[in-house]
């Protein structure tokens, strides 16, 4: 183990003084070694560099990733916001937002128990990563609210991609096995759409997006009774 180490240690000191065209054939014995040991110091700090900048982007990642589901955070979804904002003033293309809101959460927790919940949180969270674009972002904004920025899509295909994902959730139904004494919560997705507009900013969007939600829940609501 020890010569194998040794013999790459070896190429990697020759490739890199090869690169800086320093001919050791041509240096004298204490050159040689100083160049020899000065040429092993840079490699050393090339690869902590390497295993510091790995360590950097996954600590990036976990300060991303919501604490649950495999989706981003909020914090880490209103900077993407803003990035997809950004590009989509400076070409003029498209933006729209869908912000969702799930109906009888708390029922669940409260009668199933918080690891129920978190448990349709993570297929919800499944649904939307199976059925939106790669390009898609999506986000867990706090509790059970999510959000999904759509770039290139047009309002109409926003809204017709809100519809088949509130669908979707809504097939999801929470029992407790085989009792009978406990009857089953029908999980529900109520689903606002904002369309951006020029000069709009990344909270104005959300907030265009909740507002809609809540004028989709109110729809919901009136057009039948939500399961309970």
């Amino acid at each position: 183990m020890t010569e194998e180490f040794h013999q790459v240690s070896q190429d990697q000191r020759r490739a890199l003084l090869d690169t800086l065209g320093i001919d050791l054939d041509a240096l004298g014995d204490r050159e040689r070694a100083a160049l020899e040991a000065l040429s092993e110091e840079v490699i050393f700090l090339r690869e902590e560099v390497a295993r510091l900048r790995d360590a950097l982007s996954d600590a990036e990642l976990l300060a991303d990733n919501d604490a649950l589901c495999p989706v981003f955070n909020r914090r880490a979804f209103e900077r993407e916001v803003r990035r997809e904002i950004a590009v989509a003033g400076r070409f003029g293309t498209p933006l729209s937002l869908i912000f969702i809101d799930l109906d009888h959460f708390k029922k669940v927790n409260d009668v199933f128990g918080h690891a129920a919940g978190d448990n349709v949180l993570l297929r919800v969270s499944d649904i939307l990563l199976e059925h939106t674009r790669e390009t898609d972002i999506v986000g867990r904004l706090g509790g059970d609210e999510f959000g999904i920025v759509l770039a290139h899509a047009s309002v109409e295909a926003t809204r017709a991609k809100a519809a088949e994902l509130a669908q979707r959730i809504d097939q999801i139904m929470v029992c407790n096995g085989d009792a009978d004494d406990v009857p089953p919560v029908h999980i529900g997705a109520s689903c606002g759409v904002a369309e951006w507009c020029d000069g709009q900013g990344a909270d104005m969007l959300i907030a265009r997006g909740d507002q809609d939600m809540f004028a989709q829940k109110a729809r919901r609501k009136s057009a039948r009774p939500l399961n309970v």
